[in-house]
């Protein structure tokens, strides 16, 4: 079982294979789940690639992170026995109160996953004091939130005053994203920082968590 093979399933966005080319590459002969994760990463960035040259549309990102999410079902296992890792960085994704899109959040998670981040995916609709509990509850340091909708925007707002009301504001990063929004009008709600689209937002979130 070749690496090469790994990042040429993501690439050609084999969703039905890439669960057993995974089982197969940790069952040969000592393996290691971070290589294996890493020729995963590699077909992802190659994905990003072509998405950002416009080979590639939304359609293929969606199932890059599909495919994506295949792989991690077997890898994540082998991933926590063989943690050699320091803390990793925690990122909180949501969509806010009121909008029930998630193709986006899905994809920035696959792609946060697959660069080494801690994922905790709320789902959608979420209300601001779920997105409390969670960062207490973690200690994650970036808060990703999306939204799809011009009438969901003013929940970003809400979310930044309920993280200052629990004192937890300086302790976290806001990134938002989200076809109504902008970077004027993220900052204005509150937000430290807006990405176009989930490839742009994992580059921006490599950035806060630094």
């Amino acid at each position: 079982m070749d690496f090469e093979k790994l990042t040429e399933l993501i690439i050609e966005l084999e969703v039905d294979d890439i669960a057993d080319a995974v089982k197969e590459a940790l069952e040969a002969d000592g393996k290691d789940p971070f290589d294996v994760l890493n020729a995963l990463t590699k077909g992802m960035d190659e994905v990003g690639r072509r998405y950002e040259e416009k080979e590639y549309y939304l359609t293929e990102l969606v199932l890059a992170g599909e495919t994506m999410k295949e792989a991690f079902v077997i890898l994540q296992p082998a991933l926590a026995a063989a943690d050699r890792s320091e803390s990793k960085v925690k990122v909180i994704i949501a969509t806010v109160k009121g909008d029930n899109h998630d193709i986006g959040k899905n994809i920035l998670g696959s792609l946060l996953l697959s660069s080494g981040f801690e994922v905790i995916d709320l789902g959608m609709d979420v209300e601001e004091q779920a997105i409390i509990d969670k960062v207490k509850e973690t200690g994650a340091t970036v808060v990703a939130l999306s939204s799809l909708l011009t009438m969901t925007v003013e929940q970003i707002k809400v979310v930044h005053e309920a993280l200052k009301s629990a004192g937890l504001r300086d302790k976290v990063k806001l990134i938002v994203g989200g076809a109504p929004l902008n970077m004027e009008l993220a900052k204005k709600l509150g937000a430290d920082d807006f990405a176009d689209d989930a490839v742009d937002g994992v580059k921006h979130i490599k950035a806060l968590a630094e």
